[in-house]
C-alpha cells in the first residue's frame, strides 16, 4: 500500500491516483473528513485496505457487510472503500443504500462479523465518514481507530488474494419486518415523521404505516441537496419545524431523524421540544415497570434526572453516567448488562429484550409507540410534565481546530478543577465535584451542572448545562462557563445562540 503523501493536492496528476488522507479524520469512534478537500477516493481505497488488514490481524472471519447513505457522492465513497477491503481479501456484502442501524443489523441478519457503513451521519453536506465494527453490536472505538489510523497512514495495508463482491438484496424488508414484528396500535395515534430529505426518508414514513401509526409526512421526499434543512434532531432549526408541523395538524407528537437515522428527537402534542436526554428519562420510567432494578446509562451530557429522579429511585434503577459518544455508550451498555443507553444528542441504546444494543432511531420510533400504547390516556406533554422540573440548553459548539481541540480542552478542565480545590463558585453555586471522565462536568451542591468537552466528530467544543432552579440559574452557570472557555483564544464562535 502506498503512504499518503502530504505533497498530494486536489486538481493535480497525484489527486486522481495517490491516497490523500487528513490524519485528524481517524476519531474517536469513526472516520469523518470533508471531501474532497481532506480525502480523495484512492484515500478511502487505502482505508479499505487498511481496514481489511486490520480485520485479518485481529483473526475476523474475512467477510464484511457495507452500505451507504443517500447522498450524492456517497456510492463513490463505498465503491473506493469496497476496492480497498477485496484487495485487502475480504468478501464484501453490499447491502446497498441504508441507515446506520440497517448496516448494524445486517451483521445479524447475514451472520457477518463487520460492518462499514459510509456516512457522513448528521453532519451538513460536504462531509464524509464510515461507522465500523468487528464486534457487534459494537463499533470502533478509540484503540480501534488509533489501530486503523497506524495502519493507513503508515501504509501498512496488506493486499491479500480471495477478496470479492456479492450484493444482496432483501435486507431493508427484513430491518423494517424486524422492527415492527407483530405490534399493532390499539389507540389511535397521529404522529408528524420528520426526515429532513434525508435518508430515514426512505424508511421511517413506512415503518409508522405498518405500526398503524396516522402518518403527517415533513419533508420526506429523498433529497440529498437538504433544500431545508441539515437533518439533525439536536439542532433547533428542525425542532422549531417538527413543532410547527406539530401545531398545524394537531399530531399527537413528532419524531425526527437525523442524515443517516440512528439518532431520534420528539417533539411534543403542545410542539414543546424535548431534549433527548429527558425522553430518554421518560421511556426509562416506563421500562423500569416492566423491567424492575434494570440498569440505565446517560451521557455526561444528560440530565441529572436518571440518578434523581423519585420514580427511577422507587423501582430500583441504577443509573451510570459515562463517555460521550455511539462506541462509547454501546460498549459501556454491553459491558454493564444495562437495559438501554441514553445519550443527549438523541442516540439510544436499547439491549436485549428490547433491541440488541446498537443505535437505531427507527427502533426508538417503535418504542415511543409502544409506550404510548401502554398509557392510552396519556399525551407526550402529560409525561413530560410528569417528570420533575429542570432547566436546560440546547447542546452548543464553540469552534475548535481539531489540531488544537484536545489541548484546549485540557487547560479548560485543569482551571475548573483548580477552581474547585480553591473554594470556587460557578452561577452562584458552590462546586460539589468535577468529573473528568469526559472533559469536565461541574456538578453544583444544589445539583446543577455544567460541561465542556471536545467534540469527536468536529472541530469544537461542546457546552451543557443545567438547573435545578430556574432558567436565570441556568443562564448564570453557563455564561461563568463561557468566561472560563473564553480565556482561550483558539475557541471561535458558537453554532447557535441560546
Amino acid at each position: 500500500m502506498k503512504k499518503p503523501a502530504a505533497t498530494v493536492t486536489p486538481n493535480t496528476w497525484e489527486f486522481l491516483r495517490d491516497p490523500m488522507i487528513a490524519p485528524t479524520g481517524f476519531r474517536e469512534y469513526d472516520a469523518r473528513w470533508k471531501y474532497p478537500d481532506e480525502i480523495n477516493l484512492p484515500g478511502i481505497t487505502a482505508l479499505g485496505l487498511g481496514l481489511g488488514t486490520q480485520m485479518h490481524r485481529r483473526g475476523i472471519k474475512p467477510e464484511i457487510a457495507v452500505a451507504n447513505d443517500y447522498r450524492d457522492y456517497s456510492l463513490s465513497i463505498k465503491n473506493a472503500l469496497m476496492l480497498g477491503l477485496m484487495q485487502a481479501g475480504i468478501q464484501v456484502k453490499d447491502i446497498g443504500p441504508a441507515l446506520s442501524p440497517m448496516a448494524y443489523f445486517s451483521q445479524f441478519h447475514l451472520n457477518v462479523p463487520a460492518v462499514a457503513m459510509v456516512t457522513a451521519s448528521h453532519n451538513p453536506n460536504g462531509w464524509t465518514g464510515v461507522k465500523m465494527g468487528f464486534e457487534r453490536p459494537l463499533t470502533h472505538g478509540p484503540n480501534e481507530m488509533s489501530e486503523l489510523r497506524e495502519i493507513v497512514l503508515n501504509g501498512k495495508g496488506e493486499a491479500r488474494p480471495r477478496g470479492g463482491y456479492e450484493f444482496v438484496d432483501g435486507v431493508q424488508e427484513a430491518y423494517l419486518q424486524d422492527l415492527v414484528g407483530d405490534f399493532k396500535m390499539s389507540r389511535p395515534l397521529k404522529v408528524v415523521c420528520a426526515t429532513g430529505n434525508g435518508t430515514a426518508a426512505a424508511f421511517a414514513p413506512e415503518l409508522f404505516r405498518r405500526l398503524g401509526v396516522e402518518v403527517v409526512e415533513s419533508h420526506n421526499t429523498l433529497d440529498y441537496t437538504f433544500p431545508h434543512y441539515n437533518p439533525n434532531p439536536e439542532a433547533m432549526e428542525m425542532l422549531h419545524d417538527m413543532a410547527a408541523s406539530v401545531k398545524a395538524s394537531g399530531a399527537d407528537f413528532a419524531l425526527g431523524f437525523d442524515g443517516d437515522g440512528d439518532r431520534c428527537g420528539v417533539v411534543d402534542d403542545e410542539g414543546e421540544e424535548i431534549f433527548a436526554d429527558k425522553v430518554g428519562v421518560i421511556m426509562a420510567r416506563d421500562l423500569a415497570k416492566i423491567y424492575p432494578n434494570a440498569t440505565f446509562v446517560a451521557d455526561v451530557k444528560s440530565t441529572g434526572l436518571f440518578a434523581s429522579d423519585p420514580e427511577l429511585q422507587k423501582h430500583g434503577v441504577t443509573a451510570d453516567y459515562w463517555k460521550t459518544g455511539h462506541s462509547h455508550m454501546k460498549r459501556r451498555v454491553k459491558e454493564l448488562g444495562a437495559l438501554a443507553g441514553f445519550e443527549k444528542s438523541g442516540h439510544y441504546f436499547l439491549a436485549e429484550p428490547i433491541g440488541r444494543g446498537y443505535d437505531c432511531g427507527m427502533r426508538v420510533a417503535v418504542e415511543i409507540c409502544k409506550l404510548m400504547d401502554r398509557n392510552p390516556d396519556m399525551k407526550m406533554s402529560d409525561l413530560r410534565r410528569a417528570l420533575p422540573k429542570t432547566y436546560a440548553m440546547p447542546t452548543l459548539s464553540p469552534y475548535a481546530a481539531d489540531t488544537e481541540k484536545y489541548d484546549i480542552l485540557e487547560r479548560i478542565v485543569a482551571k475548573l478543577v483548580e477552581r474547585r480545590e480553591s473554594g470556587g463558585t460557578l452561577g452562584g453555586r458552590a462546586i460539589k465535584e468535577v468529573v473528568t471522565v469526559n472533559g469536565a462536568r461541574v456538578i453544583l451542591d444544589n445539583g446543577g451542572w455544567g460541561l465542556v468537552r471536545a467534540s469527536s466528530n468536529t472541530p469544537n467544543l461542546v457546552v451543557v448545562c443545567e438547573s435545578p432552579e430556574s432558567e436565570a440559574e441556568l443562564r448564570a452557570i453557563f455564561n461563568e462557563l463561557d468566561a472560563v472557555i473564553r480565556t482561550e483564544p483558539g475557541v471561535g464562535d458558537y453554532d447557535q445562540t441560546f
